[in-house]
């Protein structure tokens, strides 16, 4: 069983995704496209406002950039929901720190230091991963990799 965290599983998921696009692996490109799908339905934000989850940028990555995409859906001071906000959060190598983290879109309520906060969390969960399962945050999920 191998434990990294999950920027790290990630990164290393989107390489081999890479080098399969171009060995035209279509196999592995499809087994390495899902376990990046389900890391982010699994381990990555969803709910708490960011009610439709974290999307992987397959166009926007690349070998020294991750990207993935959220809306935030906002409540007034009433809690009734008034608006959407959407953000890119762009992750990139830091050889001091591991990753720098950049949230763009409006922000609007001050709302990227609470979406930094949680993304950073998330990111440096630290999962186990094997053949056949994997436990995060309390959740047993079947992940083949």
């Amino acid at each position: 069983m191998i434990k990294n965290k999950v920027y790290q599983v990630l990164a290393q998921t989107f390489n081999a995704l890479q080098n399969c696009i171009k060995s035209n692996n279509e196999e592995w490109r499809v087994n390495h496209t899902q376990k990046i799908l389900d890391i982010c339905l699994n381990n990555l934000p969803s709910g708490s406002g960011v009610d439709g989850g974290t999307k992987f940028d397959f166009d926007d990555s690349k070998e020294n950039k991750l990207v993935l995409f959220c809306s935030f859906h906002h409540m007034n001071e009433n809690g009734m929901y008034d608006g959407w906000t959407d953000h890119q959060i762009v992750i990139t190598p830091d050889l001091a720190f591991g990753f720098n983290l950049r949230i763009t879109g409006q922000n609007r309520n001050d709302i990227k230091e609470y979406l930094y906060d949680l993304f950073y969390s998330d990111l440096m969960f630290e999962i186990s991963w094997c053949w056949a399962a994997q436990t995060n945050k309390g959740k047993k999920i079947r992940i083949k990799i």
